[in-house]
């Protein structure tokens, strides 16, 4: 691998990717239902013992758009759907406000399953899920990566800045744009973080339409 391509990459998580392709991923798994179906039983971590529902994700197979939270929550949990409850009706509305329906992205979690009483997920947790995830984006090969919350933005740019430090741009990550925003849980706590919210998420409909067409 050229070295001077992977110190310009964000992230150490996809570091021995340059740029996102299809072909790792479909010698595994021949779509993502082939991948629900071969991850969905999974015993690699501990929370596998504590969960009603793998979490793996929903929305268009073809997205350009992938929107990526931390780790499923107890409504979550007990449906086995991404963003689902206060939370989720937030998120649709948010996508909805720059022209998305759910079934025009795709909405999964860094972790599949719910950790006891929604602490952060550690850092052996991730490990194990991360490949999950990784297979997700090469078969789905998205334009855009919407990051949702500090947790799920540190643990992908593999970095420790604050929001502040981070939305408000179009990053670069392992072949990616990508745009980093506050968790609508985070929103629903804190309703003056809204607007800030909605400038990244109009920033992202603008990039969106100039790399994709519209």
């Amino acid at each position: 691998m050229n070295n001077s391509r992977k110190t310009m990459e964000q992230g150490s998580l996809f570091e021995e990717y340059t740029t996102p392709t299809k072909a790792s991923a479909e010698k595994r798994y021949r779509d993502l239902n082939d991948l629900y179906d071969q991850s969905r039983t999974c015993t690699k971590c501990r929370l596998s013992a504590t969960r009603k529902n793998f979490v793996f994700g929903e929305g268009s197979s073809g997205a350009r758009l992938v929107v990526i939270g931390e780790a499923p929550g107890a409504e979550e949990d007990a449906q086995g759907r991404p963003f689902v409850g206060r939370s989720g009706k937030l998120l649709d509305k948010i996508l909805e406000a720059i022209g998305f329906s759910r079934n025009d992205v795709f909405i999964c979690n860094i972790i599949k399953c719910r950790p006891p009483e929604n602490r952060n997920p550690l850092a052996d947790e991730i490990e194990c899920c991360m490949p999950w995830l990784k297979a997700q984006l090469e078969l789905i090969s998205p334009k855009i990566v919407l990051l949702l919350g500090r947790v799920a933005a540190n643990t992908i740019l593999d970095n420790r800045q604050s929001m502040t430090g981070m939305r408000g741009r179009i990053l670069r990550w392992s072949g990616y744009d990508v745009v980093v925003t506050y968790h609508p849980a985070a929103l629903l706590r804190n309703p003056n973080w809204k607007r800030h919210c909605w400038e990244d998420v109009q920033m992202l409909r603008k990039h969106y339409d100039k790399v994709c067409g519209g």
